[in-house]
């Protein structure tokens, strides 16, 4: 054996996470009033996958957008302020995750604020930047942690207020 470790169903990994729609179940959306999530996030590739290419990113990054579209329409019954975004790693791919953050009982970090973003790419990863740019409805913000990220968000949709 020469150590490389073989990956067996990624056919049928990349099939279902084309198709299956998460259960939203697990988050509190049926008591309006009392529903509060505390930078409540998920991330769609564990795994790390979309690291070795961009062909095995998108996949991930497609499903974390379609969920976006989900969740907007899940906070629509929300009694109270709310934000929603991506955040997007340069390069690594198990760290994109979609947010849903409220005034909550935990901490006073409503609303939270990521600070030094501008409106400039900082991406170093072409497809990446080139993929994000042709996302239509989002407004994209960049910074400059341990590596290049980038924020996305919609307007109208929750307070945002990071400019």
């Amino acid at each position: 054996m020469n150590g490389i470790k073989k990956h067996r169903g990624l056919k049928r990994y990349y099939k279902n996470l084309a198709s299956k729609i998460d259960d939203w179940s697990g988050l509190n959306f049926t008591d309006p009033k009392f529903a509060w999530f505390d930078l409540w996030h998920t991330h769609f590739d564990w795994r790390g996958y979309g690291n070795e290419s961009f062909k095995k990113r998108k996949p991930h990054l497609d499903k974390l957008f379609r969920h976006f579209e989900l969740l907007e329409q899940k906070v629509k019954c929300l009694e109270t302020d709310f934000q929603i975004w991506a955040t997007i790693l340069d390069s690594e791919s198990a760290n994109d995750a979609l947010f849903l953050h409220t005034p909550n009982p935990n901490h006073d970090n409503f609303p939270w604020i990521i600070k030094q973003l501008k409106k400039e790419s900082t991406l170093t990863n072409s497809n990446l930047d080139k993929y994000l740019n042709e996302l239509q409805g989002y407004e994209k913000l960049y910074g400059q942690a341990d590596e290049p990220f980038c924020v996305l968000y919609k307007k109208n949709v929750g307070l945002i207020n990071w400019l």
